[in-house]
């Protein structure tokens, strides 16, 4: 019993003194299966659950060596820290990347397409899923697909800089349908379509269930497919949820509104829902309070909703000369 206690007593010095080894001299191999670990929180600042998680999705790793290139790499690149943690948690078996093969040819390729170091670094932060994609059978080809789909390569690349996401979505089950979706059975007009597409990518790479229920969002407040403001006022609900809907209709009741005159006003101006509530409350007190500017002449005007309350309707004392005739 004694001796069967000495035995288990003396493992952790003698795993201790393994793992101490390991990392002071580099060796091949190490006897502790979860010498990644340590290896996670001491080489990239992993909290140790972050660790233990990030490190059961790992392959079979053995030797250092992949991890050392591969993180070598990466801040040779600008990318270190939170954001090189990200990109391990998004996908842990890069640490057993051969750097030359499978990372350093992407990073080339962003390159000779024109973006800056910093570019690269900004586009790997927002689209990871850059890294993770097969050079030639993906990377190369959805990067073609996305220049002709928005008609030229400063477009894809000021997307890439700015959008968040866009670039993972799959074009043929997706983005097509979507597009043709919107042509076929909504009747806009295909340069409509491409020019959304190119300002805000998000709203075309939706899921296409997600766009058909839109459409019945847009329906249900009295706008039909074939109304000249329909596309725009499903793209600008494309950022509005229904909760935030619901919420800036019962505001505007509190004015006097009533949902008819709420519809009438987004066909002629809808920007005005992506505020805030807060915000809007805000500048109906202001307006009606303040400018004395009667609820019913403001479904006329919307676009007072959306000015800057000092500098554009505050332009004179009184501000009655900065109004317009109703």
């Amino acid at each position: 019993m004694l001796r069967s206690l000495v035995r288990r007593d003396a493992l952790p010095p003698s795993t201790q003194l393994s793992r101490v080894l390991f990392f002071s001299t580099g060796a091949t191999a190490s006897p502790d299966p979860h010498f990644m670990v340590e290896y996670l929180v001491n080489k990239m600042g992993f909290s140790a659950d972050d660790a233990s998680k990030v490190s059961k999705l790992l392959p079979r790793i053995k030797s250092t060596e992949k991890p050392d290139s591969v993180l070598r790499f990466f801040r040779s690149q600008g990318l270190d820290g939170a954001t090189l943690r990200r990109i391990i948690v998004w996908k842990p078996g890069l640490l057993s990347w051969d750097v030359e093969t499978n990372l350093a040819p992407k990073f080339k390729l962003l390159g000779e397409m024109g973006l800056s170091e910093s570019d690269i670094v900004d586009i790997v932060r927002r689209h990871p899923i850059v890294i993770g994609f097969n050079i030639q059978k993906t990377l190369l080809p959805r990067l073609k697909i996305w220049e002709s789909l928005f008609g030229s390569r400063e477009i894809l690349l000021k997307n890439l800089r700015s959008s968040r996401w866009f670039f993972g979505s799959n074009i043929e089950n997706v983005v097509r349908p979507n597009m043709n979706f919107l042509r076929d059975e909504c009747g806009i007009p295909e340069e409509r379509i491409s020019f959304v597409l190119k300002r805000i990518p998000s709203f075309i790479t939706q899921k296409p269930d997600s766009i058909r229920a839109l459409v019945d969002r847009v329906e249900g407040i009295g706008i039909p497919r074939g109304s000249r403001m329909f596309f725009s006022i499903l793209v600008v609900l494309h950022r509005v949820s229904r909760e935030k809907f619901e919420a800036h209709v019962k505001i505007m009741n509190s004015f006097g509104w009533s949902n008819s005159d709420f519809f009438a006003a987004m066909k002629k101006h809808p920007k005005f829902v992506w505020f805030s509530t807060e915000m809007l409350q805000r500048k109906m007190e202001f307006l009606v309070k303040d400018v004395g500017i009667a609820p019913s002449d403001i479904t006329k005007w919307p676009m007072f909703l959306t000015l800057s309350l000092e500098k554009r309707v505050g332009c004179m004392p009184g501000y009655n000369a900065c109004m317009p005739r109703l």
